[in-house]
């Protein structure tokens, strides 16, 4: 076996006790459940958030709106008629 072989058998199999750590550090992270092929459970705390989640993003939506129309031209042309009856009314 020449030098050259060596050192390439020696990265791979270094290479391939790296990603054998790395698995079984994953599953020890994950728990049981990773080894089942299931999701993980769903706890009550991430359902609240999840929750949550969805009522902010129903509050950006209602905002978005707001401001863009709030901008538009009809609007403007509403409100610029509102104040020309107001003015009206004081005079």
């Amino acid at each position: 076996m020449s030098w050259a072989t060596a050192v390439v058998l020696i990265v791979l199999i270094s290479a391939i006790a790296g990603v054998m750590r790395s698995r079984s550090h994953s599953d020890r992270r994950r728990g049981d459940a990773g080894n089942t092929g299931e999701p993980p459970a769903i706890t009550n705390r991430e359902r609240e958030l999840q929750g949550e989640v969805m009522d902010l993003r129903e509050r950006i939506k209602v905002l978005e709106r707001i401001a863009t129309d709030a901008n538009s031209a009809s609007t403007r042309d509403t409100k610029a008629i509102a104040d020309e009856i107001e003015r009206l009314r004081d005079k």
